[in-house]
């Protein structure tokens, strides 16, 4: 990687101060292995179900997983549970299983840093049941000693709400502060919230109402799902994609007709809406961060970064277009896949840019299942996977990193050197209360592995010397 040096008086990431990028990253795979395998649960979900949250935190010095495991003979749709693993010096094992539960969807995870991990899990109230009621909780395990019994921290609601066994739950934590946030949706109207304090109380709760689709033909909730959501000093931000039944009659009908299939689902909307302090503020106005409601395209988040400075920064993926409409509705339109970048200060966006970019008829590169990383100095990078043909023909299908770089530019794409590239993956984000580090760590199925939770430690450099 080029070095360079950039002095800023101040910048985006929040740092006031003269800041000096050098050619120090070192990219070395430390650990690369497989965590466990699973079997199709044909329910709906699987183990990167719960995308917007992760099921992999760093937590009194160690490393930790959430499985699923699919059980044989059980009825879908509640046919899983969750299992617990962690890591030693050279192998990976299970510390612990869910004994009686079951459940449809994986289960998230989140730590702190006095060496607390919590496992968000969602059980079925009859398994007997295709659908019906949950009962949500949270598990605290101690990261010193993680097979022992974990406490049930039994979440308080406002009310008693309905909840099922389809949560699109989210669940975050600030890590120094030892401060939980759960979100649960309630149908397509909004989402319950409530809040977990530093002295063990769930102190506060609410509603988040989901934003409002008044120009559809038939005006109605947008509901928002897979967000990615981050807290720090209560304040709670929350990014996510609309998953409502698709709203525009005539391409209801033109998919009904080609597929055969009654409903179909919209992922074009992206919205964002935060609160300064959620026990004492209400969550602010919804501020639509992207559509591809003309195009039938499609848009998915992929991570939320909370700089020191009060910026937020948002990761996302965009497809122009559904080209199975492109004749009938829009013949002009041209696909394009790109993988973006914007800053959010004081309720506005500032900054907005594609880091990678693939156009209709061109080579190019799809940029996906992206996800930031910020070093303990506040460098902020993105790992994703790339693929397709690059500039020179080369067929390409890699992990590859990039540094977002203070002046708002974004720095070369580096390979990252794994055995297998992963598809898809969760990291040991800040999100979810796991440290920041000089090592990226990565959970998520591999090439040639797709029924595999793999794991993956890449140092991308070492600490600064005193």
């Amino acid at each position: 990687m080029k070095s360079f040096v950039i002095v800023a008086i101040s910048c985006w990431l929040g740092v006031a101060s003269t800041t000096i990028f050098a050619d120090d990253l070192m990219l070395r795979v430390e650990q690369e292995d497989d965590v466990y395998t699973y079997v199709n649960a044909d329910n709906g979900a699987g183990p990167l179900w719960c995308s917007g949250s992760t099921s992999i935190v760093r937590s009194g010095g160690r490393v930790f997983v959430a499985g699923l495991e699919t059980i044989p003979d059980a009825k879908r749709l509640n046919n899983c549970r969750w299992m617990l693993f962690t890591r030693d010096a050279d192998r990976w094992q299970q510390v612990r299983v869910d004994p009686t539960g079951r459940t449809r969807e994986p289960s998230p995870l989140a730590a702190s840093a006095d060496g607390r991990v919590f496992l968000s899990v969602n059980p079925t109230l009859d398994p007997t049941a295709y659908s019906g009621p949950a009962l949500p909780d949270v598990l605290r395990f101690d990261a010193e000693d993680p097979t022992s019994e974990p406490t049930s921290l039994t979440p308080k609601w406002q009310g008693t709400p309905a909840f099922s066994e389809h949560s699109y739950r989210s669940f975050a934590a600030d890590g120094e502060a030892g401060e939980l946030v759960l979100l649960q949706n309630i149908g397509y109207t909004h989402a319950e919230w409530t809040f977990r304090d530093s002295s063990g109380k769930w102190s506060a709760q609410g509603q988040l109402k989901w934003p409002w689709g008044d120009q559809y033909q038939k005006p109605q909730p947008i509901r928002v799902c897979y967000p990615n959501v981050a807290m720090r000093d209560r304040a709670v931000h929350f990014f996510g994609v609309s998953d409502i039944v698709e709203p525009n009659p005539g391409f209801r009908k033109f998919k009904r007709d080609l597929t055969g299939q009654e409903w179909d689902y919209d992922f074009r909307r992206l919205f964002y809406t935060w609160t300064s302090d959620i026990t004492e503020e209400p969550f602010h106005e919804w501020i639509e961060i992207a559509s591809r409601e003309a195009t039938c395209g499609r848009v998915a988040p992929c991570d939320l970064w909370l700089a020191p400075g009060g910026e937020v920064h948002l990761l996302w993926t965009e497809r122009a277009i559904d080209t199975r409409l492109r004749e009938k509705f829009f013949p002009d339109a041209k696909q394009s896949e790109t993988l973006n970048h914007a800053v959010i200060h004081d309720g506005k966006v500032t900054h907005r840019q594609s880091i990678q970019r693939k156009d209709e008829g061109k080579p190019g590169l799809v940029g996906y299942a992206a996800r930031f990383h910020v070093t303990p100095d506040h460098r902020l990078f993105v790992v994703h996977q790339a693929s397709g043909t690059d500039q020179d023909g080369t067929q390409v299908s890699e992990n590859r990193i990039v540094e977002m770089l203070p002046d708002g530019t974004v720095g070369p794409a580096t390979r990252i050197p794994l055995d297998r590239p992963f598809t898809n993956f969760f990291t040991t984000t800040v999100r979810a209360g796991s440290p920041e580090s000089w090592a990226i760590e990565l959970l998520g199925p591999r090439q040639g592995t797709p029924m595999t939770m793999s794991y993956a430690r890449i140092r991308l450099m070492d600490p600064p010397s005193e």
